[in-house]
């Protein structure tokens, strides 16, 4: 007998993170990917020309206070900065519209997503983990067949993955569209796109390499402390006939953005309860701001949800200050 969706949602989701846990390790307290983060505080205010594109409620105030995330891939705590496997890098906002209220937006450092479902994701995951470079096997490996079948996937990992020289000099994409309605019922697709302000710097191979093993940390603890990190949100507007419901379909460069708003980062965030349980959701969850019908949001929101349950009910390893939650 069939499972009913929300079963087979949940099931995927905890057969993905079963996957992590196969391919890192398992990491009690820690999220199975993205594992390796530093937390700040700071404010959002929104642009003048928000207001055409959403009704959302941190667009109609002056500022909203908001906890960002910055963090390496992969589901290893300790993973070095600047480890060819730590990238993308991660960044994501919560805004704390109030008690107990909040949406969040989650970007990567890389545009788009290898595959369009969580199913096809899994099957990419298992294919890679079973295609060790470093052995001899037949040729094509499981990762080449799927690739293959997967011109998208590919593409994602052949795009170039440099490592930046600070999280505060790198830009972070949104993976999914939503929908933005604004106060008279006017809707658009849009993606987030979250440049810094300092300006977009990447290391070559062999600075990266010769860089320490914690330096993004560092580099961003110290940075915080000099002064203000500021960010800016667009985001770009789907034009009509684009593909709004597939995370691997990149819309033409050319398609216009509108100004979301600045977030100005000012401090580490306090190392209490909040913020090491907090669970990000892919989900916008607020009026003004829905999510398009690509299937990944659903599953995305499950894994966070299902993992952060996990990491609230693990024992708190040992760890380098407070910078791997």
């Amino acid at each position: 007998m069939p499972l009913p969706s929300n079963e087979k949602l949940i099931q995927l989701g905890n057969d993905l993170i079963k996957q992590f846990d196969t391919m890192f390790g398992l990491h009690p307290g820690f999220r199975p990917v993205h594992a390796k983060g530093i937390l700040l505080t700071g404010t959002f205010t929104p642009s003048r020309e928000a207001v055409s594109l959403t009704r959302a409620p941190h667009i109609g105030r002056e500022s909203t206070p908001v906890t960002v995330r910055f963090s390496n891939s992969t589901g290893i705590p300790m993973i070095p900065d600047n480890d060819r496997n730590a990238d993308p890098r991660g960044m994501a906002i919560r805004f704390h519209l109030a008690e107990r209220v909040h949406t969040d937006i989650i970007g990567h450092s890389t545009d788009g997503f290898p595959t369009r479902t969580g199913q096809e994701f899994l099957e990419f995951l298992r294919a890679a983990a079973a295609s060790d470079p470093s052995k001899a096997a037949p040729s094509p490996s499981p990762v080449e067949v799927f690739f293959g079948t997967h011109p998208a996937a590919l593409a994602f990992v052949q795009t170039p993955k440099p490592s930046p020289s600070s999280f505060a000099r790198e830009a972070y994409f949104g993976v999914t569209a939503f929908r933005f309605l604004n106060k008279d019922g006017a809707t658009r697709h849009g993606r987030y796109r979250i440049t810094p302000a300092a300006g977009i710097e990447h290391l070559d191979e062999a600075a990266a390499k010769g860089k320490d093993a914690n330096y993004l940390f560092d580099e961003l603890t110290a940075r915080i402390a000099g002064g203000p990190v500021r960010f800016d949100i667009q985001v770009q507007i789907a034009g009509e006939g684009d593909v709004v419901d597939d995370a691997t379909i990149h819309w033409p460069a050319d398609r216009p953005s509108i100004h979301f708003g600045t977030v100005v980062l000012t401090a580490k965030a306090p190392d209490d309860e909040l913020h090491k349980r907090i669970i990000f959701d892919p989900i916008p969850r607020v009026d003004g701001i829905e999510p398009s019908d690509d299937p990944l949001l659903e599953l995305r929101a499950a894994i966070y949800l299902l993992s952060g349950r996990r990491r609230r009910q693990g024992q708190e390893p040992q760890r380098r200050q407070s910078t791997t939650r």
